[in-house]
């Protein structure tokens, strides 16, 4: 099954893709908010129709004590709202650290200033996605 991954940004939604059998994930695109989340979520209801999705994942923003501050309270918000819009399940993950990874990753490959910037949010989901991969039991072998 392929998983939908989203880094939930107020500027950006970071977007990432597993392959088919939910193993690997991938970075795929950024969506630019147009100030209606409707419009970002008929977007993503596009990707996940386009792409086969058969799950969505988003980063949770939780602090780093766990508890749920102001963005991970309006992260539960938007993620009930797609919830509501795809047909799909919807599910949020703790994302703590992601872009920290994801600006160590990108800074290693030798990726620098604007380049990063523009790559950034779709590097966070991807790595929310692997996170919540790699966190799955694994499928089962075919009999």
């Amino acid at each position: 099954m392929r998983v939908l991954g989203l880094d939930l940004g107020t500027v950006r939604i970071g977007v990432a893709v597993s392959d088919p059998i939910g193993i690997i994930a991938s970075p795929h695109s950024v969506i630019r908010r147009g100030g209606d989340h409707g419009v970002d979520h008929d977007a993503i209801a596009a990707l996940v129709s386009e792409l086969e999705v058969g799950r969505v994942v988003v980063g949770l923003p939780l602090s780093m004590d766990g508890s749920l501050g102001p963005a991970a309270t309006a992260a539960l918000d938007e993620i009930d709202e797609l919830g509501d819009r795809l047909a799909v399940p919807v599910e949020p993950y703790d994302e703590r650290l992601t872009t920290v990874s994801a600006e160590r990753s990108l800074r290693e490959g030798g990726v620098r200033g604007r380049s990063r910037r523009d790559v950034i949010d779709k590097v966070a989901a991807a790595v929310i996605l692997q996170s919540w991969l790699d966190g799955r039991p694994s499928p089962a072998p075919d009999a």
